[in-house]
């Protein structure tokens, strides 16, 4: 009579149950909608006559805390663009990130079998830790794609600063609390979208 083989060891190349995916995908969807919604219209970001040189230091930082406020989503737009379109102009940088991320996926969501390093089960937590350290040396240390993206935050950081220091946002209606929280507040519990304010 055939024995039972032993059970692998809690944590040991054990994959993400089907069910956890589903609740994994669908609370990470719901959580990006609530960004999006948050987003305002591109006309209002790119309105001309809201242009106006700052007339010292002051006023520009405190025009620079109510916009990021106010355009948050927005510039996370575009900081994912100007990164995107950064590393398209690097496709060597591109294809080294594409294939750490694909690492990624194939270990820690394709992969069903129990990962074996000279005879030893290497635990899902020591695969993570493993993972991450291999990912940054070969970002940061070995390749080019660290500057890469070092450089395209730097260029959109330097957009965000100058269209929220030139915009006026006296015709914006921003919550003084949302404006403490700035840029970040975009990952906190969902909030009611903020409006306008439009004349009567």
């Amino acid at each position: 009579m055939a024995q039972p083989s032993p059970a692998s060891p809690a944590g040991v190349g054990s994959p993400i149950p089907t069910g956890m995916h589903m609740v994994i995908v669908t609370r990470l969807k719901d959580y990006v909608s609530n960004i999006v919604k948050q987003r305002k219209p591109w006309s209002e970001v790119t309105d001309r006559s809201a242009f106006s040189k700052p007339s010292n230091l002051t006023e520009a930082t405190s025009r620079l805390r109510k916009n990021a406020a106010y355009f948050k989503v927005n510039y996370l737009i575009i900081m994912m663009l100007t990164t995107a379109v950064t590393f398209i102009m690097h496709p060597g940088s591109l294809l080294i990130l594409g294939f750490v991320a694909a690492s990624w996926v194939y270990l820690f969501m394709i992969r069903t079998a129990p990962l074996q390093i000279g005879g030893r089960t290497i635990s899902d937590r020591e695969k993570l830790i493993g993972m991450s350290a291999l990912s940054f040396i070969t970002i940061f240390f070995l390749t080019s794609v660290g500057t890469v993206f070092f450089s395209a935050l730097s260029l959109s950081l330097a957009v965000i600063a100058a269209h929220g220091a030139f915009r006026e946002p006296d015709n914006l209606f921003i919550d003084d609390g949302e404006t403490q929280q700035g840029l970040f507040n975009m990952f906190t519990a969902p909030v009611a979208p903020t409006t306008l304010a439009t004349a009567v």
